[in-house]
């Protein structure tokens, strides 16, 4: 599997939160020739299943990305929409979408005024979506209609897979989350023969309010899991932070609606630092994971989140260091490879 392709495919690949079916897919056919059993839900969550151990981890990407949702097409053939996801609006004007149409994709911008015919006031006004609109080219409603545009149809970002400069840079639409998703199909392939039982995937809705993980975790029941994420990167101008992209992969502390399992991440740092594996610690104040919902599932599992600092989240563009998502895989592998079911009996009891 040669990993710059496996970025690109991920990446590239059109599915908003509610649409994942061609992100399900695309997993099923990286995942299946090298799981024992794959194991869906209801609503497209996807896992390859390996090992036979008393004791399960769940390793959770999650398949959505941020995008939108057409809600109206106007007479003029502009199409009305709302976000599924959290948007800066700021980040939209002008920028490329893809509306996923009935006869296909149909190209569009978000549409915006020239700095020629603002005024003074409108100028220092914010970006509303309620306000804003996507141009895809037509003269009037029927042509968009007869394009395929209809209302419900989802719109991704568009945006191209690239390796920049410095060839450990990525840049892409979605590395929240296509980089669970490539952690967890490459962790599953360089773990045939694993102590306990590996469920490794991702899961749907996750930007709509991590949706996905209750129905996930209902359906593997894992004794552990880690959710796999991408983090915020500090290592700009103007932003402050602890996570520097190219300084390693991150495990999170605590967001704002989990607190990290104590114990299993004592167990995940002590294996970084005896395989000397260069980690980062982050918090989230404004956001979350879908440790969170896991975590809340059935008597409570034990979960932790690890990511990577990712330049520009949740906007049409983002950016990972390929280093630091290798980091990530090593720090998984070192993970899976001393996980036994002794070791996750003292994760639970919080004796380790």
């Amino acid at each position: 599997m040669e990993q710059l392709d496996l970025f690109k495919k991920l990446t590239d690949c059109n599915a908003v939160a509610g649409f994942e079916g061609p992100m399900t897919n695309l997993m099923n056919d990286y995942l299946e020739p090298i799981s024992d059993d794959i194991v869906k839900d209801n609503t497209g969550s996807i896992f390859g299943k390996k090992g036979q151990g008393r004791h399960s981890i769940m390793l959770a990407g999650h398949l959505d990305e941020i995008g939108f949702m057409v809600t109206a097409i106007t007479v003029d053939g502009f199409i009305r929409f709302t976000n599924l996801g959290y948007w800066w609006a700021n980040v939209m004007l002008s920028q490329k979408v893809t509306i996923t149409g009935s006869k296909g994709d149909v190209r569009g911008v978000i549409g915006g005024k020239p700095p020629h015919v603002l005024g003074v006031k409108e100028k220092e006004l914010a970006a509303e979506v309620s306000n804003m609109f996507i141009d895809i080219g037509v003269n009037n409603r029927q042509e968009a209609l007869d394009a395929g545009v209809r209302i419900g149809d989802p719109i991704t970002p568009y945006s191209e897979f690239e390796v920049m400069t410095n060839p450990d840079y990525l840049l892409a639409k979605a590395w929240d989350n296509r980089f669970g998703c490539a952690l967890a199909i490459e962790a599953l392939r360089d773990n045939p023969d694993p102590h306990i039982t590996i469920y490794s995937g991702a899961v749907t809705q996750e930007e709509t309010l991590s949706r996905g993980a209750k129905t996930a975790a209902h359906k593997v029941k894992p004794s552990l899991a880690i959710a796999l994420d991408v983090g915020i990167c500090a290592k700009t101008p103007g932003m402050t932070g602890n996570a520097k992209m190219g300084d390693g992969p991150i495990i999170v502390l605590v967001d704002a609606w989990h607190i990290g399992h104590p114990t299993f991440r004592q167990f995940v740092t002590d294996i970084a630092e005896k395989h000397d594996i260069k980690i980062q610690f982050d918090y989230l104040t404004g956001g979350y994971t879908d440790a969170g919902h896991i975590a809340q599932s059935f008597d409570g599992i034990p979960a932790i989140t690890i990511g990577v600092p990712t330049r520009y989240i949740h906007s049409n563009v983002s950016m990972m260091n390929r280093q630091d998502y290798n980091g990530a895989l090593k720090l998984l592998n070192a993970v899976l490879a001393e996980l036994t079911d002794d070791i996750v009996d003292q994760i639970i009891e919080q004796t380790y």
